[in-house]
C-alpha cells in the first residue's frame, strides 16, 4: 500500500505541474486521510493536490482496495458529500491546509433508479381503505391489504388485479412476502395469519391462529439462513410475539416477556429477533428455543418502528436489479448470504428504534446492550424508521409533518426534508440509496433527493391521507394505498 500511496502523490504532483502548479507541491497540496464509513484507515494519509476532486479520489480509493471492476464511490468530510475540488472545500469551508482532512469513502450503487414523476395506474378494487402494500422481493408482484379483510395481489404488467384473498373476517393490518417468494402473509385486527401461494391466490391451509389480538408485524427467517423460506415471526396488540413454521401449520415457538403490546418485530440476517414494544422496551431472542438475550433499554415511550441496516438484502434474499431467476433453493441460499455477507462487510449489524418520546437510538445490539447513540430533533412521534439499501442512511418520518436524514454509521443528524403539510406516516428508499419517498396525511407522495436534501418530486393524487407506501425492489415502480380506498402506482 505504502508503494502505491507513493506512486499516486507522485501521479498528483504531476497532475499539478500540468497544471502549472510546477514545483509547489508542497504548499498546494492537502494531507488526507481516507478511511470507510466504519472508520477504518485505508493505508497512511497522504497529500493530495487541491486540485484533486471525487474523481481522482474514486481513482485511488479502486486502487488502493484493487479492485478489478471500477467502482463507483462517494467522498464525504464530515458528513457533507465533496463534490468539488479539495482546495475549494478547504476555502469554502475555511478549513486550514495544514490540517489532516478525514474523508469517508461510501461505495455507490453501479445502477441509477429513475426518479418516479407520475401515477401510471389508479386502480380501484377495494371497498375499505388500503392499509398496507408490498412489492414481492424481485418486484414483479404487488400486494395489498385493506380495511375490507382482503388481500390482492396485482398483474404489474396490465395493472390489473390478479387475485383477491378471501379468509380474513376483519381489517388486514399488515402483510409480508417470504425473501424468496414463495409465500404472501397477512396479518388482521382479529389476530389470526393467513398464508397464500402467490402463484394461485389461494390460501395454504387454514388460518393461523394463536394471538388475542391484532397483528402489528409480520418478519420472514432471512433466506441465507434457511432456503426454502418456511419461518415467520409475528408481533401483536397482545403483547406476545410468536414463530410460525408454515410447512407445519403451526406456531412453534412463543416469544412471551413484554409487559404491553408488542408493536414491531424484525427477524435479523444473524438469526436473531428484534421486538420493540409499547413497555418501552427492545427484546432481542435467539430462534431455536425463543430465549431472551438482551434488553435495550432507554426510550421513554413506547417504541413504534425498528429497522436493520441489513433490512433490504434481507428482504430481497438473492433477488438484485438485474431481474435474475433462481432454480433451486439451495442456489438462492447462496448467492443471498453472499449478498448479505457483501453488504454487512465487517461491520455489526445495527438496528434502530423510533419512539413516542420524540427520539430514536442506534443500537448494534450483537456488540451491547447500550445504545451506540440517542438520535433527537423531532417535535412529535417518531412514526417510521427506514435504512438506505446499502447501510449508509437512516430515514425517519415522523407526526411532526417532516423527515429527516441521520447518518447509518454514527446516527449523526445530516438533514431535514420538509414540505408535508400532515404527519408522515410511512417511508421508503430507492434501490440505489439515492431516492427517499414519504407518504402522509396531507394525501401527497413526495420523492427526495438524498445528495442535495431537496425536493426531487411532489406527487399529488390522492384524495384521502396516504397510509402506506413502497417502492419495488427492481427500482422501476412505487406502489402507495390509502384512505380513499385505492391503489397508486406510479413510474419513471
Amino acid at each position: 500500500i505504502e508503494a502505491k500511496i507513493k506512486t499516486l502523490t507522485k501521479l498528483g504532483e504531476k497532475t499539478m505541474e500540468g497544471e502549472g502548479g510546477g514545483g509547489k507541491q508542497m504548499e498546494n497540496s492537502v494531507m488526507c486521510a481516507l478511511t470507510d464509513p466504519e472508520g477504518t484507515p485505508l493505508g497512511a494519509p497522504m497529500y493530495l493536490p487541491q486540485s484533486a476532486g471525487p474523481l481522482q479520489l474514486q481513482q485511488i480509493v479502486n486502487k488502493l482496495l484493487n479492485n478489478e471492476e471500477k467502482l463507483p464511490y462517494a467522498f464525504y468530510i464530515s458528513d457533507q458529500e465533496l463534490v468539488v475540488q479539495l482546495g475549494t472545500y478547504m476555502q469554502k469551508n475555511k478549513v486550514s491546509v495544514e490540517k489532516v482532512v478525514s474523508i469517508v469513502y461510501q461505495p455507490q450503487a453501479v445502477f441509477r433508479i429513475r426518479p418516479v414523476n407520475r401515477c401510471s395506474a389508479t386502480i380501484a378494487g377495494h371497498t375499505e381503505a388500503v392499509l398496507s402494500v408490498a412489492f414481492s422481493p424481485d418486484g414483479r408482484q404487488l400486494a395489498s391489504g385493506s380495511g375490507d379483510t382482503t388481500v390482492r395481489i396485482w398483474d404489474l404488467n396490465t395493472q390489473t388485479p390478479l387475485f383477491t384473498c378471501k379468509g380474513h373476517k376483519n381489517w388486514v393490518l399488515s402483510i409480508a412476502w417470504s425473501p424468496d417468494g414463495e409465500h404472501l402473509v397477512s396479518g388482521s385486527k382479529g389476530g389470526e395469519l393467513q398464508c397464500w401461494d402467490p402463484k394461485t391466490g389461494k390460501p395454504s391451509g387454514n388460518p393461523l391462529n394463536g394471538h388475542k389480538k391484532w397483528i402489528t408485524g409480520i418478519s420472514w427467517e432471512p433466506v441465507h439462513l434457511k432456503a426454502p423460506c418456511r419461518r415467520f415471526v409475528s408481533s401483536s396488540k397482545d403483547g406476545d410475539a410468536r414463530i410460525w413454521d408454515v410447512s407445519l401449520r403451526k406456531c412453534v415457538i412463543c416469544l412471551t416477556g413484554h409487559t404491553l403490546a408488542v408493536t414491531c418485530v424484525k427477524w435479523g440476517g444473524d438469526g436473531f429477533i428484534y421486538t420493540g414494544s409499547q413497555d418501552c422496551t427492545i427484546k432481542v431472542w435467539e430462534t431455536t428455543q425463543g430465549k431472551l438475550i438482551r434488553e435495550l433499554k432507554g426510550h421513554g415511550h413506547w417504541v413504534n418502528s425498528l429497522a436493520l441496516s441489513t433490512e433490504y438484502v434481507l428482504r430481497t434474499g438473492a433477488f438484485d436489479y438485474t431481474g435474475k431467476q433462481y432454480s433451486s433453493p439451495e442456489e438462492m441460499k447462496e448467492v443471498a448470504l453472499e449478498r448479505y455477507n457483501k453488504m454487512r462487510a465487517n461491520a455489526p449489524e445495527r438496528l434502530v428504534s423510533g419512539s413516542d418520546d420524540f427520539t430514536m437510538f442506534l443500537w448494534e445490539p450483537s456488540v451491547s446492550k447500550h445504545p451506540k447513540t440517542r438520535m433527537t430533533g423531532h417535535q412529535q412521534l417518531v412514526n417510521h424508521v427506514y435504512f438506505s439499501p446499502d447501510g449508509q442512511w437512516i430515514a425517519s418520518a415522523s407526526f411532526d409533518k417532516s423527515v429527516k436524514l441521520w447518518n447509518g454509521t454514527t446516527g449523526k443528524f445530516v438533514a431535514a426534508f420538509r414540505g408535508h403539510v400532515g404527519p408522515v406516516y410511512q417511508i421508503s428508499w430507492s434501490a440505489d440509496s439515492r431516492l427517499l419517498l414519504s407518504g402522509s396525511k396531507d394525501s401527497t407522495l413526495k420523492v427526495w433527493d438524498v445528495k442535495t436534501h431537496k425536493l426531487k418530486q411532489d406527487l399529488p393524487g390522492h384524495e384521502d391521507e396516504v397510509y402506506a407506501v413502497d417502492w419495488s425492489p427492481d427500482g422501476e415502480k412505487v406502489a402507495s394505498g390509502g384512505k380513499d380506498r385505492v391503489l397508486k402506482l406510479w413510474m419513471g
